[in-house]
């Protein structure tokens, strides 16, 4: 019995390698309980990583997704030049984009453009925010945003439309960040790209982003 209760303290290992190594020493009827023992071990043991398994993957929310997000454009290719008409030195067309791979769990997207590489910080060219997650394509357009297209925010010259690529000179990355979300935001036309984001939080599945490059001489 002392043998038993020792056991009962001991790990599912060290169960098996004590009856392992004792059973010659113990009789039938300890055997017997030392077995029913090391069972309910192993029984407990798969349960508790079953039950965390499945806890951690129910805290994982929406990134359980593993699907591939991609946003891209049949203007330009990652990482190369924007074309002029899609900049402040053209018409300053809104650029053709297309998405793939949304998350089915998605219930909003957000689009923020910007340029991270001015004298003063990144500044915001474009904000876009509750887009509806089966939007497959961003067609080539005036800067104004369709209302049913989405929420336009407010961008770094304070206006709520898109403004292209206009680096003072030098060659700047515009980068086109692509968020899918699992809620929608409770946010009004004219929301700074701060607002958006600090009400993204918690609520990110995954996100992709397109680079451009663009350049101008003094």
């Amino acid at each position: 019995l002392a043998e038993t209760n020792s056991i009962s303290g001991m790990n599912m290992r060290e169960c098996i390698i004590r009856v392992t190594l004792n059973q010659k020493n113990m009789n039938a009827k300890n055997r017997a309980i030392v077995t029913i023992i090391c069972t309910a071990a192993v029984i407990a043991l798969v349960t508790i990583l079953t039950r965390s398994h499945s806890d951690n993957f129910g805290k994982m929310g929406p990134m359980a997704s593993t699907t591939t997000m991609k946003l891209q454009s049949r203007a330009f290719s990652e990482g190369q030049t924007i074309p002029v008409k899609y900049t402040c030195d053209g018409a300053q067309m809104i650029p053709p984009l297309t998405i793939s791979g949304v998350p089915e769990n998605a219930k909003s997207l957000a689009l923020i453009v910007e340029d991270p590489d001015t004298s003063r910080g990144t500044f915001t060219h474009w904000v876009v925010f509750n887009i509806p997650p089966d939007t497959s394509a961003i067609e080539e357009s005036t800067p104004k945003l369709s209302p049913t297209f989405g929420i336009a925010g407010k961008n770094g010259a304070g206006t709520n439309e898109y403004l292209g690529p206009c680096p003072p000179s030098g060659t700047h990355r515009y980068m086109f960040k692509l968020y899918a979300l699992d809620a929608t935001l409770n946010l009004a036309a004219g929301a700074s790209k701060e607002d958006v984001l600090s009400a993204m939080k918690g609520h990110e599945i995954t996100k992709t982003v397109l680079l451009g490059m663009y350049g101008r001489s003094k």
